[in-house]
């Protein structure tokens, strides 16, 4: 079997495809394709009707679904659950930084300890979204005996856990957002999950509550964080993603003393490489064993 590695060429990603027991090779002799260096506005240079099976490098699929990539007959998968320990992670040092006001203390320009500073062992976390990242989340969580409470699409208990909603509840993610120190966003980013954090949820959170997101930008509405924020409604919030993104120099975010950004950086390149090879050197040896693939995307679920 052969496949393309591209458009950008990665010499781990084709040592992956080697290792699954396939070829690297042109896009015009390949039967599958590892994308990998562009976005979807490039896809139509490489892909041909000859290749079955594309593997994309991200988790969250809304730019494919936005540019008109994905489309029935072809198997795509995503990176789904590639990054999570990572981003789980970041979330972690993010939920840290935010209850000891480390953002604070970066900021000051003076000998002056802030006040309410906080400790993450025996708060309660509640999780929007709660597939990979929110599982690894748990793992890492556990050494601090936190509550874990959980909104997932199915409702199917969560490990950890203390109870799990389906995210169609409206009253148990009420109960979550209302009984949660903090709030974390790790749903996937589809019609029915845009601004799923409103100015309606914000006020059910807790005056001290943090809000982390971890997922997409467009999964919060900013405007109404940033008037919860302004207003001391919520205790913080801790970005990894926004919307825009990136953020204009000057925004309202970036100046907040109660929020706590970086760059998109929870899964940085030097990190996804790797994992990624790993997801393709498996997966391409499932494709030659005719065994189910991880990370298929549903196209008509929009992830």
């Amino acid at each position: 079997m052969k496949i393309h590695v591209g458009p950008v060429a990665q010499p781990e990603l084709e040592a992956a495809v080697r290792a699954g027991g396939a070829e690297p090779s042109s896009a015009e002799e390949a039967s599958a394709l590892v994308w990998y260096g562009a976005g979807p506005e490039r896809f139509h240079e490489l892909f041909h009707e000859g290749m079955e099976w594309v593997q994309l490098p991200a988790a969250g699929v809304e730019t494919w679904f936005a540019g008109g990539v994905l489309r029935e007959g072809v198997r795509f998968t995503s990176a789904a659950g590639v990054y999570a320990e990572t981003v789980a992670e970041h979330t972690l040092a993010m939920m840290l930084a935010g209850f000891r006001q480390l953002h604070t203390m970066a900021r000051a320009d003076r000998w002056a300890p802030p006040d309410g500073i906080r400790s993450l062992f025996g708060a309660t976390v509640g999780i929007l979204g709660a597939g990979g990242i929110g599982r690894a989340l748990i793992g890492l969580l556990k050494p601090f005996g936190v509550r874990i409470l959980a909104v997932n699409r199915s409702g199917r208990p969560v490990d950890g856990a203390e109870r799990t909603w389906p995210s169609e509840d409206a009253d148990g993610v009420r109960e979550l957002l209302s009984a949660s120190d903090f709030v974390v966003v790790a749903a996937p980013a589809t019609a029915q999950t845009a601004k799923l954090v409103d100015a309606e949820a914000l006020a059910v959170m807790k005056s001290g509550a943090w809000l982390v997101n971890v997922a997409r930008g467009s999964l919060v509405d900013t405007d109404a964080l940033v008037a919860a924020l302004a207003e001391g409604r919520i205790g913080g919030a801790a970005l990894d993603v926004t919307d825009p993104e990136p953020l204009p120099d000057g925004h309202p975010l970036l100046s907040e003393p109660r929020a706590l950004v970086s760059p998109h950086t929870a899964n940085p390149k030097s990190l996804l490489v790797p994992a990624l090879a790993r997801r393709v050197e498996e997966n391409v040896r499932r494709h030659l064993a005719g065994e189910p693939l991880l990370g298929v995307v549903d196209v008509a679920a929009g992830y």
